[in-house]
């Protein structure tokens, strides 16, 4: 039995909200400093707006802050964010030449691909 008359309503929309976020895609990226001597694996929906994040520090005190990765060396889109999470912890427990030899195989210049991304 409902309390409240608009109760119900809310919690479908709670759970609208989160099969919309679970349906939509999502993309593991790396991210890496000047040196290329730091690396940074995530995942976002939002890879343009999380990488701005990065780059400008959005999060004082986070990794990537404190490091200065704000070069956006690989990405990779998947059609579910659930895909995108199960590859960003393959990543992550990979090791470091792993994650050197995935990001030559696309990205060999180690090009800043942020200005790419933005044109797409």
């Amino acid at each position: 039995m409902l309390r409240k008359k608009d109760e119900l309503p809310q919690v479908y929309r709670q759970l609208l909200s989160c099969i919309m976020i679970l349906a939509k895609g999502g993309c593991v990226y790396i991210m890496t400093n000047k040196l290329h001597t730091v690396l940074y694996t995530g995942v976002t929906s939002d890879i343009t707006g999380r990488v701005w994040q990065h780059k400008n520090k959005h999060c004082p005190n986070s990794f990537t802050a404190k490091y200065n990765c704000n070069k956006l060396v690989y990405y990779f889109f998947y059609p579910r964010i659930e895909e995108a999470i199960a590859a960003e912890k393959t990543i992550q427990a990979g090791s470091r030449k792993n994650k050197i030899n995935l990001i030559n195989s696309l990205n060999p210049e180690w090009r800043d691909l942020y200005d790419d991304l933005m044109q797409e």
